[in-house]
């Protein structure tokens, strides 16, 4: 059992300046002197975090709707990707959220019926479901009023140039369609067109 002495809660915020020495305490205050005091400053930035001011946010859904596809490199930590997830939610878009492990061929899995085999545990025959085409299947889904469909792909740095090429190149196959990969990891969230990291364009930082 946890004693009350073992456990201390600390504040986030920084202590306000208290005098050192009270009534009863501290010599200086008894000798007449002045009390000692300690002092903390703090800026706006230690109670709005950085994180959250988005100056980037108008770039950030103009390149959206120019490339259509895009190479997203967000922090380790995580959480930027949420935020920049909403905005486009607020212009009207829904979300196919998928995993690329385990993805399987994304031209086979997303736009085209493709067979599925759960595992089997020894005792059941082996069996295989047929699904429909994901991207497909949610566009036909679609409110009448959406601006699309956000096929966003978490932990794409493990798929091949081939499978990159294709993501890049499926919103020309299906023009409502919008293709968010995280490709990587930065100390910022950064993107960059998603067909020049494929290699269908010239990448003027490689």
């Amino acid at each position: 059992m946890w004693s009350a002495a073992a456990v201390r809660a600390v504040s986030p915020l920084p202590a306000p300046s208290l005098p050192c020495g009270g009534r009863r305490g501290g010599g200086a205050a008894r000798g007449g002197g002045r009390a000692a005091t300690v002092s903390v400053r703090s800026t706006l930035w230690d109670f709005v975090g950085g994180d959250l001011v988005k100056p980037d946010i108008g770039q950030w859904l103009d390149d959206v709707e120019k490339h259509k596809a895009l190479a997203v490199y967000p922090p380790h930590e995580g959480g930027y990707e949420g935020r920049y997830l909403n905005h486009l939610r607020y212009q009207g878009y829904y979300f196919l959220d998928l995993s690329a492990r385990g993805l399987g061929d994304p031209e086979t899995t997303l736009t085209k019926i493709h067979p599925v085999c759960p595992p089997s545990l020894g005792r059941q025959p082996v069996a295989r479901w047929y699904f429909p085409p994901e991207v497909d299947y949610r566009l036909s889904l679609l409110h009448p009023d959406a601006k699309g469909l956000v096929v966003w792909i978490m932990e794409a740095k493990v798929l091949s140039k081939a499978e990159l090429q294709f993501l890049a190149m499926l919103p020309d196959l299906r023009p409502k369609v919008r293709v968010i990969a995280e490709c990587g990891n930065w100390r910022k969230f950064v993107w960059k067109p998603l067909k020049q990291i494929a290699g269908l364009e010239p990448n003027p930082d490689a």
